[in-house]
């Protein structure tokens, strides 16, 4: 199987281990992960805040770089959901590198079958399912499943946490108050949990997370949960 990373903007710019981490985890498990140089934004932000003219040259691009492949496997729900949803609708040649574009666990456990990666992460941690893996993608308990396949891990449920986090990309810039009070309710859940690491699936989410939780010190690390299946112990 041929399979390409898409890195997604943020991670590319700011959290680069995390594709390192999904690239780590896929030729552990004996595949090789091809990283087109071509790539560039998705165009969700734009279409996302009403540009979706301006978000279909980048919607062409995708589907040329990313043509012949046999999976793209993508570690940011927002971004999988921005190309499976509305790719078809802006550009309808797209259709088919979406319909093979996936989120990190999805690939994992719907096309690969794989729920056991090998990893081994000795740290308390809760999981935060964010808005576009639980409502669009409707990912369920894929990446949980994973991530109670790594040994020496100690898991705690979070309460309230299909709660939105208050991120929502430009909403929490637009609505500036509520954003804020919605990741007050978050952070505390978060702490009250007396987990050492806060995992999610988009680094966009932990980055608002992760910056609250900062602010108030309360020693909780952020983490995208590929980076805890990357690891074997030795390096957590």
């Amino acid at each position: 199987m041929r399979i390409a990373l898409f890195i997604t903007c943020v991670n590319d710019l700011a959290y680069p281990q995390t594709g390192i981490a999904v690239t780590r985890i896929l030729r552990r498990l004996g595949h090789t992960v091809e990283f087109p140089a071509a790539q560039t934004c998705c165009g969700q932000l734009h279409a996302n805040t009403g540009y979706r003219n301006d978000a279909v040259p980048l919607v062409r691009g995708f589907a040329d770089t990313f043509d012949g492949y046999d999976a793209v496997v993508v570690p940011s729900g927002s971004c999988t959901a921005m190309i499976r949803e509305q790719y078809p609708r802006l550009h309808p040649a797209a259709a088919s590198v979406a319909g093979r574009t996936y989120e990190l666990s999805e690939l994992l456990v719907d096309v690969l079958g794989v729920t056991d990666v090998g990893a081994a992460f000795a740290q308390t941690v809760t999981y935060h399912p964010t808005c576009h893996g639980l409502r669009m993608l409707r990912l369920g308990d894929k990446p949980l499943t994973l991530l109670r396949h790594v040994r020496q891990i100690r898991l705690v449920e979070l309460d309230d946490a299909t709660e939105c986090c208050g991120f929502g990309g430009t909403f929490a810039v637009k609505n500036e108050a509520v954003s804020t009070a919605m990741l007050a309710d978050k952070c505390a859940r978060v702490r009250e949990t007396g987990a050492a690491v806060l995992a999610a699936a988009d680094n966009s989410c932990l980055a608002h997370i992760g910056g609250g939780l900062d602010r108030a010190r309360s020693g909780v690390r952020a983490m995208h949960y590929a980076e805890i299946l990357a690891m074997t112990g030795d390096d957590a």
